[in-house]
């Protein structure tokens, strides 16, 4: 589907507005307000990165290795719209919080997981900061994105930077959250990652300094790049 084709279905009273606001560079999900993810509506503004189908599979990934557990504990880092949190509230049997800096993005994801009608438990600060018990599951899609690396403008001038951007070649939010992440897992566990698609050897030396005895495993997206990056004893 176009995006004309995406605006006359959803802005049939608005069309001229919405085309207008398109050709200004405004994505059409900002337009129009909400995307699907993963079967769930998600309300979405420039306060929260745009979800993306890459992240509809960390979710379905996370899901499979999770699907067998009665019962799971669940911590989503960097929530944003808080579609990870929400779509795995709806897969499985889960207690879940649901963790941004942002309060801006808290306020939509909150009203994402109202309108999902889903009990998630939202806490505000920085990583892993704001946690107080363990998980069977640590989950991040962390801003990846190195500062020199060149992305659409359409991206860059509309989607929070907050979202987007990390030192360290963009690896840095993914030792922020492994060097942490042993006080807050159980015995049994899983760490899942969506990474930038040339960083999987980084984070995989990452991931061996601090779980040098967990399984750790590279998927690929539909696109056949490296994408995710699993950590478990499960």
């Amino acid at each position: 589907m176009t995006d004309i084709e995406y605006l006359k279905k959803y802005l049939a009273s608005n069309l001229e507005e919405g085309i207008s606001k398109l050709k200004q560079g405004l994505p059409v999900q900002y337009i129009v307000g909400n995307v699907d993810f993963y079967g769930n509506k998600i309300l979405v503004n420039p306060s929260v990165l745009i979800p993306r189908f890459e992240t509809e599979e960390l979710v379905n990934k996370t899901y499979n290795y999770l699907k067998h557990y009665d019962h799971v504990d669940i911590a989503d880092i960097g929530t944003g719209s808080g579609c990870i949190a929400i779509s795995l509230a709806k897969l499985l049997k889960a207690s879940i919080d649901a963790v941004d800096i942002s309060n801006e993005a808290l306020i939509v994801a909150k009203e994402n997981a109202l309108n999902n009608k889903v009990t998630i438990n939202f806490l505000q600060g920085n990583m892993l900061e704001p946690l107080t018990k363990k998980y069977d599951c640590l989950i991040s899609n962390p801003p990846y994105i190195s500062y020199d690396e060149e992305i659409m403008d359409i991206v860059l001038k509309n989607e929070p930077k907050l979202a987007l951007y990390a030192p360290n070649n963009g690896l840095y939010f993914y030792e922020e959250i492994l060097k942490e992440a042993h006080k807050y897992l159980k015995d049994k566990y899983l760490i899942a990652f969506e990474i930038g698609y040339k960083q999987a050897e980084a984070i995989k030396n990452i991931a061996i300094k601090y779980f040098p005895t967990a399984f750790i495993t590279v998927l690929k997206d539909l696109q056949n790049k490296d994408r995710f990056l699993f950590i478990s004893t499960l």
